[in-house]
């Protein structure tokens, strides 16, 4: 398609084709800065086909996996009110922060080691950005707009019923898809049923979950409904860091230069000189950022690999091999041996593997109860005129899973069990939450002391099984002799 001008003498020019990009900016942006809409054809070939198979895989996942219960729990809950998170039947409590540090590092360096490999392979293949544009909504869009050149013509008329019509059916169908996804997504913190629960209710009787609902499902509307592509281009996190994560060796959507130059119709260039790119557009055309894959890896690619489905398309009807477009790695576009492990991917795995295993083992210590002995303002009292001091202290008393502990308190120190006396408001004491609080006193001679304080080993003894579950040092103080 060509751009048409008209001349002040009102004859009609023809200018340059309008997917032959500026090289100075975004091909969503004009020569004022302003948005410039992208109107991405519809391509079929091996890799729609692929990507299309698990992006509803996906889809599914998302939308079925909160409803399966295990152990009485959804499975996966994110319970931010109560600090708790539960995947596959096991619960993690948020007394234990270092453990969701080790998660979440682990998983940044586990991304960055894909990337390393594959390049943004999670934006073409997994990103709910890509996933739910290109699944459901450019397929609304293409039911009720037509097809691209359609939609850019319907763009560009004025105001008409027409118009108005498909607008309004678009939005609204944008809207219900919008509502749903929002719920689904507010289930993974509140549970599906629970919030099933809250649906049939009055808004006024829960409008906390209301609120965030609707601003959940403002959000994806706006997102994948209109601002789309500029997300990736402007505010996503993850295309500005992976140019660190990627190298000569990672796997990128790739345009094979030597083979493809020079284009068709290049300036000075014989027909049989050229090369198997005919300069037909039609990677620009299906491309859903708007880049043209030939000038070689940019920011703006996720590696949708629509380019790569367009292009082979050509090459078939032209009885060429395919793979013009490919992925590939900038080493083996440039006739070198592609690394598959190399020093970088390396170094991400290895710290990816030893956040795991930290993860792993504090998971594993944070399941015995653990204790901690806070300090009363106060250090001591002298009580009895001086025949007995007090130490005062706050317990807090943390673990993760299910099991309930019924729990006393005794001194592990043979020479002291007689004569140093723990006390507590309640006795036996029952833990039966992640986290408990009491207070705990301990009342012994000022005898004891050497040099004004003493180290005592407490036990905590469970009630049912007279087994010792856990044990903490705790310093003794009073007056110095």
């Amino acid at each position: 398609m060509l751009k048409v001008e008209k001349s002040r003498r009102g004859r009609r020019l023809k200018t340059k084709n309008i997917y032959d990009l500026d090289p100075e900016r975004l091909a969503t942006t004009d020569e004022h800065g302003n948005r410039v809409y992208l109107y991405p054809e519809d391509v079929k070939g091996v890799w729609k086909s692929r990507r299309k198979v698990f992006y509803w895989f996906l889809i599914g996942l998302y939308l079925v996996l909160p409803w399966f219960y295990i152990n009485g729990k959804p499975a996966l809950l994110i319970d931010i009110s109560n600090r708790e998170f539960t995947v596959l039947g096991s619960t993690l409590h948020g007394v234990e922060p270092i453990l969701f540090f080790l998660l979440v590092a682990s998983g940044i360096f586990l991304v960055a080691f894909a990337t390393s490999l594959f390049g943004r392979v999670w934006c073409g293949w997994a990103c709910p950005q890509t996933v739910f544009i290109q699944s459901i909504f450019l397929k609304i869009e293409a039911l009720v707009e037509g097809k691209a050149r359609e939609r850019r013509e319907l763009d560009q008329a004025p105001w008409n019923f027409n118009k108005i019509l498909k607008r309004t059916i678009k939005w609204s169908l944008f809207t219900i898809i919008s509502l749903h996804i929002a719920h689904t997504f507010i289930g993974y913190f509140v549970g599906p049923r629970e919030l099933f629960a809250i649906t049939m209710h009055a808004p006024t009787e829960n409008w906390g979950t209301f609120v965030a609902t609707m601003l959940v499902t403002t959000i994806f509307l706006l997102d994948f409904g209109w601002f789309r592509e500029q997300f990736c281009l402007i505010a996503c996190p993850y295309g500005r860091i992976q140019s660190v994560a990627m190298d000569e060796n990672s796997l990128v959507v790739s345009y094979d230069v030597k083979r493809g130059e020079p284009r068709r119709g290049a300036e000075g260039v014989e027909r049989s000189d050229e090369g198997d790119c005919i300069n037909c557009y039609n990677c620009v055309k299906v491309c859903p950022t708007g880049i043209d894959i030939r000038r070689g890896t940019q920011l703006e690619c996720i590696a949708c690999t629509q380019c790569i489905d367009a292009c082979d398309d050509i090459m078939t009807k032209l009885k060429k091999p395919k793979g013009l477009i490919r992925y590939s790695s900038e080493n083996e576009i440039n006739g070198k041996p592609r690394k598959v492990l190399t020093i970088r991917s390396s170094i991400y795995i290895s710290i990816s593997i030893i956040f795991v295993s930290a993860f792993l083992y504090f998971l594993n210590a944070s399941t015995n109860l653990n204790l901690v002995f806070l300090r009363a303002k106060t250090p001591f009292q002298v009580i009895e005129s001086g025949r007995t001091v007090v130490n005062h202290f706050t317990l807090k008393m943390t673990h993760q899973g299910t099991q309930t502990y019924k729990v006393n308190f005794a001194i592990q120190n043979p020479e002291l069990k007689d004569k140093v006396l723990v006390v507590t408001p309640i006795h036996p004491t029952m833990v039966d939450i992640p986290e408990k609080k009491i207070v705990i006193f301990f009342k012994f001679s000022p005898q004891i002391l050497i040099a004004g304080t003493r180290a005592v080993l407490v036990d905590v003894i469970d009630e049912t099984t007279q087994q010792v579950v856990a044990s903490k040092e705790v310093v003794l103080v009073g007056p110095a002799h």
